[in-house]
Parts: C-alpha cells; structure tokens; sequence
C-alpha cells in the first residue's frame, strides 16, 4: 500500500515536516501567499525575528507540495461553500481533497468542527496520524 497522501492546509506551525509520513502533498496554489502572509503577519505583528522568517519560507518551498490551479477547482468549491455555508476560498481545499481521494489536513480546528462532520475527509492536524 502507497504512502497517504495530504492535502495541507492554514498554518504554518507544521512547515517542518509532512503530518501522517506522508510523502507528498498537494494545496491548492494560493498556499504560497497564503503561507507568505501568515509569515509576514508573525514577523510585523508578533515580533518573529526576520531570519526566522525566512527559516519559515525556506520551509514552505522545500516541502515535496504539488500546487494545483485554483481554476480547476473553483466549480466544485463554489458548490461545497454553498451547501456549508462555508467561504469558497475554505472550500477550495476540501474539494482539492475531494478531486484527489485523499484527507484535508488543516489546522483550522473551527473549520474542522464546522464540517467534519459532514465531511469526514477533513482532518484537524492534531488528530492526523
């Protein structure tokens, strides 16, 4: 049996090391800027030193992350943010994660409690083994 494969999600605490041994990963391709901001936002308004910042970024572009256009997702998001009454730009990872068979692993536990319920396949990072 193949290793899993994940579909990464909000958070930059886990830029270290795929979550599960997973051997690689895929994101819808916003992840980078996404990511990027989160950065920013910890060295300008938390006080993370600007090297390691850059620790961080170097991190986010050595993981094994397959970037998906957001174009090729964007139909099936839109259906799944109406059914939850989620945001498309949420949603655009769960329906990466439909298309491919695989989990959503997110660190956005309030996304998780909204709808992993109904949708099973989405995972909070710190359930994921």
């Amino acid at each position: 049996m193949g290793r899993k494969r994940a579909i990464l999600g909000r958070g930059p605490s886990h830029l270290e090391r795929l979550p599960g041994g997973a051997d690689h990963a895929a994101a819808p391709d916003l992840i980078h800027a996404e990511v990027g901001n989160i950065i920013w936002k910890k060295h300008t308004l938390q006080g993370v030193s600007e090297a390691d910042a850059q620790q961080m970024l170097d991190a986010c572009r050595a993981l094994p992350l397959a970037g998906i256009p957001v174009g090729t997702l964007l139909d099936s998001a839109y259906r799944l943010a109406v059914a939850h009454r989620r945001t498309v730009y949420d949603m655009l990872y769960v329906a990466l994660s439909t298309q491919m068979g695989c989990q959503f692993v997110t660190a956005d536990e309030r996304l998780v409690n909204a709808i992993g319920t109904a949708l099973p396949n989405v995972i909070w990072i710190a359930r994921w083994s």
